[in-house]
């Protein structure tokens, strides 16, 4: 667990890592990442504090301004975004970057509510 806090907006800063990390292989799971900050720092403790290696997955990958230069600097050993948001040529283009798609899940879901059937079992 990573202890993270929020001094304003847009900003925040990893406190702490919670827990023995050390020779382990650790996954952080957010639900956005615009200048990749917070999810650098994050990595950067993991491995910090002995991380045999850190991988990413993100829902909605933004990645403006310096996040691909903090992310390629960064000790992750990869980062998977889902295509919630267009990316841009150079997100498409970033090594150690996955794009997954959601367009089946999303569109079972609309067809469902639609249908007013459960969408529950899509989280199964």
């Amino acid at each position: 667990i990573i202890d993270k806090r929020r001094s304003a907006p847009g900003e925040s800063k990893v406190m702490h890592v919670i827990g023995d990390v050390a020779d382990k292989v650790c996954i952080l799971v957010d639900d956005i990442i615009d200048s990749g900050g917070t999810l650098c720092q994050a990595a950067a403790a993991l491995s910090a504090n002995g991380a045999k290696a850190v991988y990413a997955y993100v829902v909605h990958g933004v990645l403006s301004g310096p996040a691909l230069e903090r992310v390629a600097a960064s000790p992750l050993n990869s980062l998977v975004i889902t295509d919630s948001i267009a990316a841009t040529e150079a997100v498409s283009a970033a090594k150690g970057i996955e794009r997954v798609s959601v367009a089946a899940l999303l569109g079972e879901a609309v067809l469902r509510v639609h249908e007013e059937r459960s969408i529950s079992e899509l989280f199964r």
